[in-house]
């Protein structure tokens, strides 16, 4: 275990993802980077590590299955930069919005590269956070959030919760995914499950699994515009 200036104490379970923050490039997570003279939207997602029942997890969301734009997408909370806001703020703010997450109980280990989604021309800044002090979380707004989950980092280093997911808007493209969920139905995949799977590989927690089952995505996520599908 241990302790940073604040006096928080970070478990060493999380020193490879601590360590990788001052290496990883944004080309080691995807081959979609801001351009130079970019005008792209800024976001920040909260990429949160804790300790639950069942031992080391990861926050996500998963989108209402009605929603206009990517239903039923799993992914971190987050969304755009208010004016004024930096990505840390905006990160625990969307995190507080979609889940009630006390984000007092949140430290902020660092960032990842900002990444970029051309689709929808979203530049995004991925924010590594250790939840010291848990607390309860749920879906704030049925219209955005269907559900929350505390995926165990055991369980998505679990190769038989592995897949390779396929689009059929885009059936050439084939990214990582994972099943997740109580009944490890719920498909984690595109953006959030590029990032998941490519940090994992990058600190050594799983191995690129290119057997892995392939499937299509179910109809209720083909509904909407899903501009992020990119792996």
């Amino acid at each position: 275990m241990t302790g940073d200036e604040t006096g928080i104490v970070i478990p060493d379970w999380l020193d490879p993802i601590r360590r990788a923050l001052g290496t990883i490039s944004g080309s080691d997570l995807t081959a979609f980077l801001p351009p130079e003279d970019h005008d792209a939207r800024s976001s920040a997602v909260l990429i949160l590590f804790g300790e639950g029942e069942h031992g080391p997890d990861l926050l996500l969301t998963e989108r209402s299955h009605t929603m206009r734009s990517h239903p039923g997408q799993v992914s971190f909370p987050g969304g755009r930069l208010d004016p004024g806001e930096g990505p840390h703020e905006a990160a625990l703010r969307e995190a507080y919005e979609e889940t009630g997450l006390d984000p007092a109980g949140v430290e902020i280990i660092g960032d990842l590269p900002e990444l970029w989604i051309p689709p929808s021309n979203n530049v995004v800044t991925p924010v590594v956070g250790w939840w010291h002090d848990p607390s309860p979380v749920r879906a704030k707004s049925l219209e955005e959030v269907h559900a929350i989950y505390r995926v165990p980092i055991a369980e998505l280093r679990d190769p038989a919760h592995r897949i390779r997911v396929r689009s059929p808007r885009a059936p050439g493209m084939i990214g990582p995914g994972f099943l997740i969920g109580p009944e490890k139905d719920v498909i984690l995949w595109g953006f959030t499950g590029g990032i998941v799977a490519r940090l994992f590989e990058f600190v050594g927690w799983i191995e690129p699994i290119g057997a892995a089952p392939l499937i299509d995505l179910p109809d209720y996520m083909l509904q909407g515009r899903t501009s992020d599908e990119r792996p």
